[in-house]
């Protein structure tokens, strides 16, 4: 049978939650389809990124699904900003292992003190002159005087995470409203700065609120799309699900790509987890981004291991120039 066409603005609601439930032979016809759109619309370049994870735990923030936030009880390091010097090294090992964007990521409402984001837009600096690599910044809440300073210091990109859906939000986080993501999102396309949005799946949502959060998504016009798996971690309180198929995800990330197919679909945390061994299925189901190495408290695979699997797949790692 022969695939209905995706428009410019991609797939309705309506198809995109069908999609979501589809069964059997079905779902790898969706799979197949989103594979062909993507490599139509995008080419055949797999996009790497790499992070830090710059001030770890003591969050002020309630995130049912995070290690780090403030009703946690899960067993990881705690630490403060990292010293100027220790985000460049990491920007520069990013770069070493191929990396194109390298992003500063901190726990916490928003990097308030002036005198930490002098220090993250210093070294962010550092890394843009001295690298390959384009640099991202994920701070948190910040206002339009923070965003416009990390645009200053060459960051390109914003990465802040919806998270869930906005009618599910209440299950996942109470410490501030769903909607204040918005207005920082909007503050950071004022800016000029190009955004990552994306969310986690799999925190006991159903599949109507899995759309409603790829809808929000699109409604925002982002240049890139993250898309997580829960990994459930001891001492939170989302511990005990373990709701995703290796075709939950996959089917996610197809609708996610027929949604919007422009937008960089980037695959992040709980890939390894969730996948198993269906992960390399995942460049064939409307993938072209990938972040490498590890999380922010969970570890990845090697990167060697990733660039072996986008190119048995019949794709090309977008390394930065000269990196082999």
């Amino acid at each position: 049978m022969e695939a209905p066409m995706t428009s410019p603005s991609g797939i309705s609601t309506e198809e995109a939650r069908a999609n979501l439930h589809c069964r059997g032979p079905e779902v790898y016809e969706l799979l197949a389809r989103a594979g062909r759109l993507t490599r139509e619309r995008r080419g055949t370049q797999v996009h790497l990124c790499a992070i830090v994870n710059a001030r770890s735990g003591d969050c002020d923030q309630d995130c049912a699904f995070c290690s780090q936030s403030k009703r946690s009880g899960a067993d990881i390091e705690h630490y403060g900003l990292l010293e100027a010097q220790q985000i460049v090294d990491a920007g520069r090992e990013a770069a070493d292992f191929g990396a194109h964007r390298f992003s500063v990521v901190t726990s916490g409402g928003a990097v308030r003190r002036a005198d930490h984001l002098d220090r993250v837009c210093g070294a962010l600096a550092e890394v843009r002159t001295t690298t390959s690599v384009q640099t991202c910044a994920s701070l948190g809440l910040l206002d339009a005087e923070g965003l416009a300073r990390l645009r200053d210091s060459g960051v390109t990109r914003y990465h802040h995470n919806l998270e869930t859906a906005e009618s599910h939000w209440e299950h996942i986080c109470t410490t501030r409203p769903w909607a204040d993501s918005l207005v920082t999102i909007r503050a950071a396309q004022e800016a000029g700065m190009e955004l990552c949005v994306g969310g986690i799946f799999g925190m006991g949502e159903s599949t109507d609120q899995r759309v409603e959060l790829l809808e929000s998504i699109r409604g925002l016009k982002v240049e890139s799309v993250p898309l997580n798996f829960l990994h459930p971690i001891h001492g939170t309180p989302l511990a005990h699900l373990a709701e995703l198929t290796p075709f939950d995800c996959l089917k996610i990330i197809a609708v996610a790509r027929l949604m919007m197919p422009d937008s960089e679909i980037r695959i992040c945390g709980g890939r390894e987890h969730n996948l198993r061994d269906l992960q390399s299925w995942i460049l064939l189901a409307g993938v072209d981004g990938l972040m490498i190495g590890d999380y922010l408290t969970t570890a990845g695979r090697t990167v060697s291991d990733d660039l072996r699997m986008i190119r048995d797949a019949g794709l090309i790692p977008d390394l930065p120039g000269g990196f082999e």
